[in-house]
């Protein structure tokens, strides 16, 4: 009788699993989708003053440095407040789409400096990427400052998809032109997106054999810590790594 038991319940385990992969899925279950899957942190400066900021959501990513003395980190979270408020990733699918993205967090960390004399001199970066879900899976990204992000593909080299120090930052006078671009996403591919004291800290050229290390990014990211820490950068550094997966 266990015997039967045993077999029958193995039969109907089996049954389940065919049509809850071929066949529609009940109400409620879970649906497996494609998104990013991240970690990151912020190693906190030597000097004391928060500056950095970032937020994860299931298909966007943002960091912030900050600048402004004392409220440096207000105006990071300035910029990525008004970056949620937006939703890129619920929005247009071009890459201007993006820079109208960084533009709205501009005009709030603007209109906060303007707003308050002693605040005149808030400022901040803005690394921006969304993952867009078309038949292409990819990835649109929005640059200002002097962070940088690294895109990680599988098997290949890391290479950087920021050409370097961008515009002067959010909430400066004048205009402002972000750099906007796209690339397109495979299953295990990676992002990574570091502010620019993580950089200093380390240098492009290790960041770089660390990212295409082949470790996972908890382990990676657990990497530059060790390393960070060895050389105590003065400023917040700030480092996300995402992956991208379908299942």
């Amino acid at each position: 009788m266990t015997v039967f038991v045993i077999t029958f319940l193995v039969g109907c385990l089996s049954v389940m699993t065919v049509r809850g992969r071929k066949g529609n899925w009940p109400a409620g279950m879970p649906v497996a989708r494609p998104r990013l899957v991240a970690v990151g942190g912020t190693y906190e400066g030597a000097r004391g003053k928060p500056s950095d900021a970032y937020v994860v959501q299931e298909r966007m990513i943002a960091t912030a440095r900050g600048d402004g003395a004392d409220l440096a980190h207000t105006a990071a979270a300035l910029a990525l407040g008004a970056v949620v408020a937006e939703r890129p990733q619920h929005g247009g699918t071009l890459e201007e789409d993006l820079g109208e993205c960084a533009q709205a967090a501009h005009r709030a960390v603007r209109a906060a400096a303007l707003r308050d004399p002693a605040a005149r001199e808030l400022a901040s970066t803005l690394d921006l990427v969304v993952l867009d879900r078309t038949e292409i899976p990819r990835l649109r990204f929005a640059h200002v400052g002097d962070g940088a992000i690294w895109h990680c593909p599988k098997g290949e080299e890391p290479r950087l998809l920021t050409s370097g120090p961008g515009a002067d930052g959010l909430g400066r006078s004048g205009a402002l032109e972000p750099e906007v671009g796209v690339v397109a996403l495979r299953p295990g591919d990676r992002v990574a997106i570091v502010t620019e004291a993580a950089v200093r800290a380390l240098g492009a050229a290790r960041m770089k054999e660390l990212f295409a290390g082949g470790a996972s990014p908890g382990a990676c990211l657990d990497r530059l810590y060790d390393e960070m820490a060895a050389v105590e950068p003065k400023d917040d550094a700030t480092v996300v790594i995402a992956e991208y997966v379908t299942a």
